[in-house]
């Protein structure tokens, strides 16, 4: 062992490397393929907000703001999930503007799970969520969504039977990537059932809220009063706005999960972007903003959804988010990783494969990809996935 292998060797994430997002990001610009994997858009936000930022740069809002987040901006995303959920959270004690939902995770995780403790998520699950659980001295407890015709389930009998009393939160995603499946209001009666009367709290992923198809509802954590009692709320406006490099999210969750999540806000981020925050509270005073994006989505879903006809990959049921989930056993029985840098290197289209989001690497020949793209590069990458 090296010097610096011994300096390391005691690492609180030693089964932890690279994301999988970026090997495939870094390996879809190596060789020029269309980038589907990483969910980014590769087109403009709306060029109004850019203004309302500049506009904040230049009338020197650009210092430190308050630890919990701009008055304006908690105010702002207080309306509007009362507005679309019928929730209020006060903005002063129950909102919390975040460094992207990313962070918004930990701090949840970290204030809330003690060594010991045990967290329940639902398999496949996004790549953060396990070692912040790890960070906190936690133990994850896996339970595996079921696939049917109709699309990804959460099988709510087998979340019940790992509870045990340990158990101290149960993280869900919905619109959840990468599946593209929804909860529904059967599913939070379910869960709802499995907490009432414990001391289990709810970490609810919601960034992809507003990102929902053939109109449907998104089911909030929100709107279930047993839940949102005991729930962090996260989402992000970068998702919502098609600005991911901002990274700029929010946390809404009752006061006193609130002053427990800031106590550890304060040391790991302490103050959000200032300028931007200013902007978002501007632009978040119209509705329209993220009203039309169901819509906006939904044709680029259909285009690629139509693409994909003529190909050889088998489109899985999307019904949120703006990933698709596709077959590919009837091309290769290769490993899904495997396929999947095949087909960047080969084929010159990025995917994510789906085993990284399972412990152990569950192998279903199955594929994400990202439509978030614009109609020139989902039609670039059709044309060379049908070519296989």
């Amino acid at each position: 062992m090296t010097p610096h292998a011994r300096l390391i060797a005691g690492s609180r994430l030693p089964e932890v490397g690279t994301t999988i997002f970026s090997v495939m990001s870094a390996l879809a610009a190596e060789y020029g393929a269309v980038n589907l994997g990483q969910g980014f858009p590769d087109f403009d936000c709306d060029p109004r907000l850019l203004e309302l930022a500049l506009e904040s740069m230049q009338k020197g809002l650009n210092q430190y703001a308050p630890m919990s987040g701009v008055a304006a901006l908690r105010e702002a995303v207080s309306g509007k999930i009362e507005a679309t959920y019928g929730r209020r959270y006060d903005p002063n004690d129950e909102i919390t503007i975040t460094a992207g939902a990313t962070q918004a995770i930990m701090t949840a995780i970290l204030c809330a799970v003690h060594p010991g403790d045990e967290v329940i998520v639902i398999e496949p699950v996004y790549d953060s969520y396990v070692p912040s659980i790890a960070l906190a001295g936690g133990m994850p407890v896996r339970v595996q969504m079921e696939m049917s015709d109709d699309g990804f389930h959460v099988p709510w009998d087998k979340v019940g039977a790992a509870v045990s009393s340990r158990t101290r939160m149960i993280a869900i995603n919905s619109p959840h990537n990468p599946t593209g499946s929804l909860l529904d209001e059967q599913d939070l009666q379910a869960l709802a059932k499995i907490v009432d009367g414990t001391r289990i709290l709810v970490l609810s992923d919601e960034v992809y809220e507003h990102i929902v198809y053939d109109s449907r509802i998104h089911q909030s954590v929100s709107r279930h009063d047993v839940l949102a009692s005991r729930a962090f709320v996260i989402s992000s406006f970068g998702k919502t706005f098609h600005v991911t490099g901002w990274k700029i999210g929010y946390v809404a969750a009752p006061a006193e999960l609130t002053a427990e999540f800031r106590k550890v806000h304060q040391f790991n981020v302490f103050a959000v972007n200032t300028p931007l925050q200013y902007a978002l509270a501007k632009y978040l005073q119209e509705p329209a903003t993220y009203a039309g994006l169901p819509a906006f989505y939904q044709r680029k879903r259909d285009l690629f959804r139509s693409g994909l006809a003529n190909t050889r990959f088998r489109a899985l049921v999307c019904d949120g988010t703006y990933f698709q989930c596709v077959d590919y056993s009837c091309l290769s029985s290769m490993p899904e990783a495997e396929f999947a840098r095949w087909l960047t290197t080969q084929t010159g289209v990025a995917a994510i494969p789906l085993a990284p989001f399972y412990q152990g690497g569950k192998e279903s020949r199955l594929l994400r990809f990202c439509f978030a793209k614009k109609d020139e590069t989902l039609q670039a990458a059709l044309e060379r996935l049908a070519s296989i």
